[in-house]
């Protein structure tokens, strides 16, 4: 499980168009995520416009250190990490990367091709690969499979 140049190059470049309305993109993010499976909204507890920008806070630090996974890596655990005490569950990466999918979608319209999709797609499986390695220690990527069933 690997993130290409070519990929990372088209996950920096598409972001710098989303960052400029980042505080939209956020709320589209939240309103996807909810509909998708309305049970996560006990977990945020403040306000969702500073959630928003701690969202695409992470987001551009994960964006900018793609070419350092290195890097990454220690703060994607740490994250994960304080994320269970939060009370998230393993399957709950499902619905947050389709959300961020949807998200980008939306945001980017005609400019979200099938390659920016699979772009953004193998960089989120990497990074909740390894936040949920570091939060689950039974995680297999390999043979997980989430049975939760999610609003469409």
């Amino acid at each position: 499980m690997a993130i290409t140049e070519r990929q990372k190059q088209l996950v920096r470049d598409s972001f710098k168009k989303v960052e400029p309305i980042s505080d939209v993109a956020a709320g589209i993010f939240y309103d996807t995520l909810f509909s998708y499976d309305p049970s996560l909204k006990v977990l945020f507890k403040g306000d969702m416009k500073s959630q928003g920008k701690k969202l695409m806070a992470a987001l551009k630090l994960a964006v900018n250190t793609l070419d350092n996974l290195d890097a990454l890596v220690p703060v994607l655990q740490k994250m994960a990490i304080k994320h269970v005490e939060y009370g998230v569950k393993l399957e709950d990466y499902t619905p947050v990367g389709n959300a961020l999918i949807k998200t980008l979608e939306t945001g980017l319209a005609d400019a979200f091709t099938p390659e920016l999709r699979a772009a953004w797609s193998s960089t989120y499986r990497v990074m909740a690969t390894v936040m949920r390695e570091a939060a689950y220690p039974n995680f297999n990527a390999s043979t997980f499979k989430n049975t939760k069933h999610y609003n469409h």
